[in-house]
């Protein structure tokens, strides 16, 4: 498993607290990338008026700096795709009966 593939897995702890499905398997996670120095998740919200705007974006922080506590976790919020709910996994489509 190739370290993006391991920050999935850890970003699968990050909750959607209106949904109660993870970020991965909504679909919301766009792009790691991984610096020397960094980490940075590109993500977006399933609307960009998300009232746990600042409580998710911190929660994915807090699990990359848990994954590499040596490099800063940079969470680059983007609403560019727009999020749509064919994003989301087949699991995650099952759990909300789609």
């Amino acid at each position: 498993m190739n370290s993006n593939e391991q920050i999935l897995q850890v970003l699968k702890d990050v909750i959607d607290p209106e949904i109660g499905i993870n970020i991965v398997d909504l679909g919301l996670v766009y792009n790691i990338k991984e610096t020397e120095n960094n980490i940075t998740v590109t993500m977006t919200l399933t609307t960009p008026g998300c009232p746990m705007h600042n409580s998710i974006t911190q929660w994915v922080e807090n699990a990359v700096k848990q994954f590499a506590p040596s490099k800063t976790a940079v969470v680059n919020l983007v609403w560019e795709p727009k999020w749509l709910p064919d994003r989301m996994t087949n699991e995650a489509k099952k759990q909300l009966g789609v």
